[in-house]
């Protein structure tokens, strides 16, 4: 594991201090679950905007498809 020195205003620290205590957990493993929950968050605000644009590449091609279908199913002879 690899160690890490930040500078944080003293605010935010007291602030993670206190929510460390109250998880009976030390300030690094807070830190450090701040970190995951965040990462975390990323990657997957990341997975879903690849998930939209890959949606908005293929809309105009499934709209033709439905319509084609809607036609067949419209169609008396189909």
């Amino acid at each position: 594991m690899t160690t890490v020195s930040i500078r944080l205003p003293d605010d935010l620290l007291k602030e993670a201090d206190k929510h460390a205590r109250e998880l009976h957990i030390p300030r690094a493993e807070y830190i450090r679950r701040a970190i995951e929950t965040l990462n975390a968050e990323r990657t997957a605000r990341q997975r879903r905007d690849r998930i939209m644009n890959a949606s908005r590449r293929v809309r105009a091609e499934s709209m033709r498809v439905n319509a084609e279908f809607s036609a067949i199913e419209d169609a008396p002879n189909a």
